[in-house]
Order: C-alpha cells, then sequence, then structure tokens
C-alpha cells in the first residue's frame, strides 16, 4: 500500500525534497552536458577522420557522466523511498498521496513554492490542480486503510 501523507507531514519533508531535486537536476544537467562533449568527438571524428583522440579525456568525461548518472538515480529513488511521487524531474513536480473526506487525493508541490498549497484527484493531473482549503486536509496522522 502506498504510503498517506498529512499536509503537514508532506510540508516537513520539503526541505530534504528540494535538496533531493535539486541535486538530481544538477546531475541530470551534468549528464546532458557531458554526452553533448561525447557527441561533439564523435562528430568531430566523423567528419574529420583519423582525428587523434586522448583516451585519458574520453575516459574522465565517460567516469564523470556515470558519476552524474548515479547521483540521479540515488537522488530519485531516495525521493521514491519515502513514498513521494516524483511527476516531472525538469518542472520540479512532485505528488503526495493523501487521504482527504475518504478518498485518496495528490498533495501537488512544484520546486520554488514555499509551501504545499494545491492539490488534485488521482485521475487529474498538474493541469487540475485546486487550491487547498487547509481546515479540510487532515494535518494529525492519516487514518489506517485496512
Amino acid at each position: 500500500m502506498a504510503k498517506m501523507f498529512t499536509l503537514s507531514e508532506a510540508e516537513a519533508l520539503l526541505p530534504v525534497l528540494r535538496s533531493l531535486l535539486e541535486t538530481a537536476r544538477a546531475a541530470l544537467r551534468q549528464g546532458e552536458e557531458i554526452d553533448a562533449q561525447l557527441q561533439r568527438i564523435v562528430t568531430r571524428v566523423l567528419l574529420l577522420g583519423g582525428v587523434q583522440l586522448d583516451p585519458l579525456k574520453l575516459a574522465a568525461l565517460r567516469a564523470e557522466r556515470e558519476r552524474a548518472a548515479q547521483r540521479l538515480k540515488d537522488a530519485v529513488a531516495e525521493i521514491e523511498a519515502a513514498g513521494v511521487q516524483l511527476k516531472d524531474l525538469n518542472e520540479g513536480l512532485l505528488d503526495f498521496p493523501c487521504l482527504r473526506e475518504g478518498r485518496v487525493v495528490l498533495l501537488c508541490w512544484k520546486l520554488g513554492e514555499e509551501r504545499i498549497e494545491h492539490w488534485h484527484g488521482t485521475d487529474e493531473g498538474f493541469a487540475g490542480r485546486k487550491k487547498i482549503d487547509r481546515a479540510r486536509f487532515p494535518s494529525g496522522s492519516p487514518p489506517r486503510l485496512n
């Protein structure tokens, strides 16, 4: 069964999640930059043929690419292990399953927002976000589903 969050539990995780998202996004960007460098090298070899390559530089680029990929994988795994759904890494969009008036909904947060201000149904996406009425969302321990 998926973890259910209260609004206060989800908001308490935001500092850690911000850090994990920033780590993942930086690793993704770094990996993309290295991929572009490697592609430029391949293109140069194809266009010029017989170009002398520096094997140490290539090995270092590949190793750095692997480290970036591992940082990305680890950060995403930590987010998911917390029970949080990563919806869009580029946008920094996260959803937190929550029980609201007897049904499962998703608390919706985007990197850059100070706190969780929106929610949507499980069959809706970001476009269906609704403003949270804090009086209607539980703040204590979530009820158990049996």
